[in-house]
């Protein structure tokens, strides 16, 4: 087994030009695989001394992660049992094996977190930390409002351009995951946001003589457009400065638009709309993590709740 393990990595080397990370993962995957098969002795090849992978069979691969069951999380287990199917099929696709026995080997089922969220005074008091004195305190202002009142992704916020902001409607267009267009509503106080920053904005484009129809509408001091990973810094600037000493994401900003218009009443299928999510289950996560509000509406409607 360790030839092929040899060749299956050389075929993913120079055929699939694998990064020099997914190649040491494969590696460490199948050599511990082999390891494991290796103590057994039930697959040894006599004549070679090695593992044989035609002695390998579906139940061997369950016992396999059965063993790894307990110290591993199931995220892992995944994505060991892909690089073995990864493994098989290579040389079933070859010639060299008749079936792939990882084929049949459910893969483990991953738990789900439930999203992370501020709660609505944590959330007041992150908007209100940027200062908007600056240009850049007015754009940081602008990318919070904007973030929490649409709920959009923040890869969403960075594809935002000039154009894309309805002033006099109160709506957003967006382009979700696999560029899907959806429009939003956006809130009074993010548009003020905007109307405050904008004008800086065009300032600091003329001079850097980087003025245009189509601008990106959250710009960098160069004049470019913000990253993810920038805007993730922004807010992780704002949630240190406003005394919240944990990690936050843009993300919780999102989860957190979701959380308090639920709580709020919304209604689930609006929410998936406003999410641009395309299944209601994913939306659904959000029930999960309004469960004080549940039971308290349970104790004060319900007739035998006390």
């Amino acid at each position: 087994m360790k030839a092929l393990v040899e060749r299956f990595l050389e075929h993913l080397r120079v055929e699939r030009n694998a990064s020099v990370h997914t190649l040491r993962s494969y590696a460490a995957d199948l050599e511990q695989f082999r390891d494991f098969l290796a103590s057994a002795g039930s697959h040894i090849d006599e004549e070679g001394g090695d593992v044989s992978v035609q002695k390998i069979d579906h139940l061997a691969i369950r016992a396999y992660l059965s063993y790894l069951y307990r110290d591993h999380k199931k995220s892992s287990l995944a994505r060991k049992l892909a690089a073995i199917r990864s493994f098989f099929k290579y040389f079933v696709d070859e010639g060299l094996l008749p079936t792939n026995p990882a084929e049949i080997v459910a893969t483990p089922k991953q738990e789900k977190p439930l999203p992370a969220f501020l709660p609505v005074d944590e959330i007041f008091s992150l908007l209100e930390t940027p200062d908007t004195s600056t240009t850049w305190g007015a754009r940081d202002r602008a990318i919070l409002e904007t973030l929490y009142s649409c709920g959009i992704r923040v890869g969403e916020l960075v594809g935002l351009s000039d154009g894309d902001v309805d002033f006099s409607l109160g709506i957003l267009r967006v382009y979700g995951k696999g560029q899907k267009e959806r429009v939003v509503p956006i809130g009074e106080k993010a548009l003020a946001a905007l109307r405050e920053y904008l004008p800086q904005r065009d300032r600091v484009l003329a001079k850097l003589s980087r003025p245009g129809a189509r601008a990106p509408l959250f710009i960098n001091p160069r004049g470019g457009r913000l990253t993810s990973r920038s805007v993730a810094r922004v807010v992780q600037k704002y949630i240190l400065r406003c005394g919240l000493l944990r990690k936050v994401s843009p993300h919780a900003l999102r989860h957190s638009f979701a959380t308090h218009l639920l709580d709020a009443g919304a209604d689930l299928r609006g929410i998936q709309e406003l999410l641009g999510h395309v299944s209601l289950s994913t939306t659904q996560r959000y029930t999960h993590v309004s469960v004080d509000k549940l039971m308290e509406v349970y104790d004060r409607t319900h007739p035998r709740a006390k």
